[in-house]
């Protein structure tokens, strides 16, 4: 098999790779390192074709698109904030670079797609566990871009007959989660704050609950997936429970502070998997106890991250105040 994955440098793209080539795959990994890092793929540096390049671009980078019977779509901007303050770049890079994706793929013909999509298309819903059918309410240009990239999927799917499907993951967690200067991803800002002996922040009260998947769990509902013989379709990837930000803190730390709620968090996220159990025979194994384990046991990889504090957080999140609170 060869197989070629985009923002395979980054949290679960790395992941993916590895389990690829544990597979015996040939792997290609595009990745332009906005977010990614060339450390995460170190380790199978011999193992893989690693190309930089700008999937927003058309470019000579379609060319690795030749003979690949697998392809997996993961390069993506994320956080909410700053998608917010540069909607332009999300614009440019979750969609415009999903269609020059779509179409390098078209040309040449490939034999599967994957598309990993945002649970955050669902923005606050009605319905928990919340089922592939809920309303869309997207509340932010990340969760917008990361839509109108399944859209475009599935218009493919449908129109030009490309075997794909889009997996819409909820809260994933795990060893190489990221660490950028961006303040989002809940157990980046956690760890870095252990590490630094430091409260962890707590928005509201903490008694928000999350559908928190570990990334072992995805990348086997990834591979499921591929393998199956379904098309043009969605499931949702979660970890069948919930967690509070509470329980969260209390496996990582005792030390914590609280800082306001933040307008167009949804109160709970939680996935109704149901339908990829039914279909794929898929389910998730982790528990949130033991997938903490397993993040403490590599806490250094979170040592050179930001350590946010109340201050900088406000300050960093004053736009998504004054925004979200305008359109909530």
């Amino acid at each position: 098999m060869d197989s070629l994955v985009t923002g395979g440098a980054g949290f679960i793209g790395s992941h993916l790779v590895e389990k690829l080539i544990r597979l015996g795959h040939k792997v290609t990994v595009l990745d332009n390192f906005s977010t990614g890092r060339v450390d995460n793929l170190e380790h199978l540096k011999k193992h893989i074709n690693l190309v930089e390049c700008d999937l927003s671009i058309p470019g000579d980078w379609s060319k690795n698109f030749k003979n690949k019977q697998w392809v997996f779509h993961l390069a993506a901007l994320a956080d909410i904030v700053p998608s917010i303050q540069m909607p332009d770049a999300y614009f440019r890079a979750n969609v415009i670079g999903t269609f020059n994706v779509l179409q390098a793929c078209t040309m040449s013909n490939i034999e599967r797609f994957i598309y990993t999509a945002s649970s955050s298309c669902y923005g606050i819903p009605d319905i928990y566990p919340t089922p592939e059918t809920a309303e869309i309410r997207m509340q932010y240009p990340y969760a917008l871009t990361k839509r109108l990239g399944e859209e475009l999927v599935m218009h493919w799917s449908q129109i030009y007959d490309l075997s794909a499907l889009s997996l819409r993951l909820f809260n994933v967690y795990g060893i190489r989660s990221r660490t950028s200067g961006t303040y989002g991803a809940v157990f980046g800002v956690f760890l870095a704050q252990k590490l630094a002996n430091q409260p962890l922040t707590i928005v509201g009260d903490g008694t928000q609950t999350r559908d928190f998947t570990y990334v072992s769990d995805v990348i086997e509902a990834v591979i499921t997936a591929v393998e199956s013989d379904k098309k043009n379709t969605i499931y949702n990837i979660g970890s069948g429970k919930t967690v509070s930000v509470n329980k969260l803190v209390e496996l990582l730390s005792n030390k914590k502070v609280f800082i306001p709620k933040r307008p167009g968090e949804p109160n709970c996220t939680f996935a109704d998997i149901g339908k990829i159990t039914n279909e794929l025979g898929w389910n998730p194994k982790i528990s949130i106890e033991d997938g903490v384990k397993e993040l403490l046991k590599d806490i250094e990889y979170w040592r050179n991250a930001p350590v946010w504090n109340p201050e900088s957080i406000k300050e960093v999140t004053q736009d998504w105040f004054h925004y979200l609170s305008n359109s909530n």
